[in-house]
């Protein structure tokens, strides 16, 4: 028997040997040793948190480009480069420039800033002012999908309108962030010059007024358009206040209702309409503006089917981070930013890596970008999306990788905005096949899939999901659920985000784990790629009618001619 084993497995050995041309390659499996290094380099003390326009994040751009160009891809940026060159403004307010003055009957009345009001940058011009009547507009939302027109009835050309924070609580809260996205625009578009919000009871219960006034000195960023005008902003809204819920009740004073009763309202879930105020108010403040750039790191791998290798499937992750804190009383002053979004990028890059391993190329062209300014608003993303350096027409579908949590051995998968598009059963099947499940959103409250850079593709009109490390644990002796509630509530956005530090609390990176990331992503980009459908936007999802389906057939094949 052990001599008929020998010569049997010899003649097969023979065999494979007399047909190794037919061989089948093995799929690309990704490596937890690579996932390692990008990090440890990404993450390290020399990068200095990769701020937007630092020096550490020019140097994190570079390595991720030069990895990019090692492995074979071609560039997919400006002018033959991997660099997409973003020009963004830095505006700062002037100290002690804002003034909010409120003309009545009775006379002008000044509110003391910062402690009645405060005001951020104006990015438009260094020098603004406006004065204009004042008329209350409830949230200041319009949805026709949801019935709702806070505008109805009012006459805001030429004034201001002011607003309530926060969104209706009978809405659902992917849908009610996408809508208070746009609160600026249905105000500018019903002809207002200026907006007002005020801090009600409410939200104090929630982020105290004290907290804010906190962050008054940071700066605010926008991305430039060619005319080296600030993209995303309604120029027409000259003026921008926010105010404590006790000096608001200051613009109410010669108004038909109360700002109590509004806020009674608000107790009950009523939906406040709005109304004349009857006085007007002078907003003015001065900005400096300092104009710099930063870059987005654009790669391609090629398809291979003559009718579909235009069609891009878009991985996405954002480089930068955070920079240095400004507390000179700690010697870890460096926010590291290991998991946000070190790791995002490291999976991305070996998710390349193992694209180019494959015996044959997808049908689909894989584009992978790295934004910068993510921290700073989506401003990368949000630039791309409306600077594409292939036709946004052609751009099919995003999956997005931003902070997992590489802390545990996860036992399942969140991909927010699963639910809204056909991604859903690609991303199970995917998962599936590491032996992931794929678990429903455990905070929709939070409406995460409207904060990452993925959602500015979305806004475009291409289907999008974002992935993260689920709240289960392989491990019955973890919870994964405290282990990320812990890292976000101890480490997000702070130095302590660091390999060092989560280390030292929560035992090795899981960079094995890391690799399974990857192999998911890996799958589902693949299956995208392969899939002779173009993913599309689920009938009965909200974004299906808000966002459409501008990506028609027709207009791909327009392109692809």
């Amino acid at each position: 028997m052990k001599l008929f084993v020998f010569a049997a497995s010899a003649a097969v050995l023979l065999l494979g040997c007399s047909s190794l041309n037919n061989t089948i390659t093995p799929e690309p499996q990704a490596n937890a040793a690579a996932i390692e290094g990008h990090m440890l380099f990404l993450a390290s003390d020399e990068l200095e948190g990769r701020d937007t326009g630092s020096r550490g994040h020019e140097i994190a751009a570079l390595y991720i480009a030069t990895q990019l160009q090692a492995l074979g891809l071609e560039p997919a940026g400006d002018n033959g480069t991997f660099f997409q060159r973003v020009p963004l403004r830095s505006s700062r307010l002037v100290p002690n420039s804002a003034r909010m003055v409120l003309h009545t009957a009775e006379g002008d009345q000044e509110l003391a800033y910062p402690k009645a009001f405060f005001s951020g940058a104006d990015p438009v011009a260094t020098e603004s002012s406006v004065t204009a009547p004042l008329v209350f507009v409830g949230y200041g939302l319009i949805s026709e999908e949801f019935g709702i027109n806070d505008y109805q009835g009012l006459d805001l050309q030429g004034k201001i309108a002011v607003m309530l924070p926060g969104l209706p609580d009978h809405l659902p809260s992917e849908e009610a962030a996408h809508l208070g996205r746009e609160r600026n625009r249905f105000a500018a578009e019903q002809g207002a010059v200026g907006v007002i919000t005020i801090h009600t009871p409410q939200r104090e219960a929630v982020r105290p007024y004290a907290n804010s006034i906190l962050f008054l000195n940071t700066p605010s960023m926008r991305w430039l358009d060619s005319d080296g005008e600030p993209g995303g902003v309604q120029r027409q809204l000259r003026g921008g206040a926010y105010v404590h819920h006790e000096a608001a009740e200051a613009l109410f004073a010669e108004a038909e209702t109360p700002l109590s009763s509004i806020f009674e309202q608000l107790d009950a879930n009523a939906m406040p309409a709005g109304f004349a105020l009857n006085i007007s108010a002078t907003l003015s403040r001065q900005s400096t503006h300092e104009d710099i750039t930063s870059p987005n790191v654009v790669a391609v791998l090629p398809g291979s089917d003559p009718s579909l290798r235009h069609e891009y499937v878009v991985l996405t992750a954002h480089s930068d981070h955070i920079g240095m804190i400004q507390d000179v009383r700690s010697d870890n002053r460096i926010n590291n930013g290991a998991m946000d979004n070190a790791a995002g990028v490291a999976i991305l890059l070996e998710t390349a890596r193992m694209f180019t391993e494959l015996a044959e190329p997808p049908k689909r062209s894989i584009l992978f970008l790295v934004v910068t300014a993510e921290e700073k608003g989506l401003l990368g993303a949000d630039y791309y999306a409306h600077n594409p350096t292939r036709p946004i027409e052609n751009l099919i579908a995003n999956v997005n990788m931003d902070m997992p949590v590489l802390l545990y051995p996860f036992a399942d998968l969140i991909a927010f905005g699963a639910n809204h598009s056909s991604l859903g059963p690609v991303v199970e099947r995917a998962a599936g096949r590491e032996g992931i499940r794929l678990s429903p959103d455990p905070m929709p409250e939070q409406a995460i899939f409207t904060r990452s850079d993925h959602y500015t593709l979305v806004r475009q009109g291409i289907p999008a999901v974002f992935l993260m490390t689920g709240f289960e644990s392989q491990d019955p002796e973890q919870d994964a659920a405290a282990i990320w509630g812990s890292f976000f509530a101890k480490h997000y956005h702070k130095p302590t985000d660091s390999i060092a530090d989560l280390t030292r609390e929560y035992g090795p990176i899981r960079y094995d784990f890391g690799a399974i990331f990857t192999q998911i992503n890996f799958n589902i980009a693949l299956d995208l790629a392969n899939d002779p459908q173009r993913p599309f936007w689920l009938q009965e999802s909200y974004f299906h009618d808000v966002i459409g389906q501008p990506h028609t057939q027709q207009a791909v094949l327009e392109a692809a001619n």
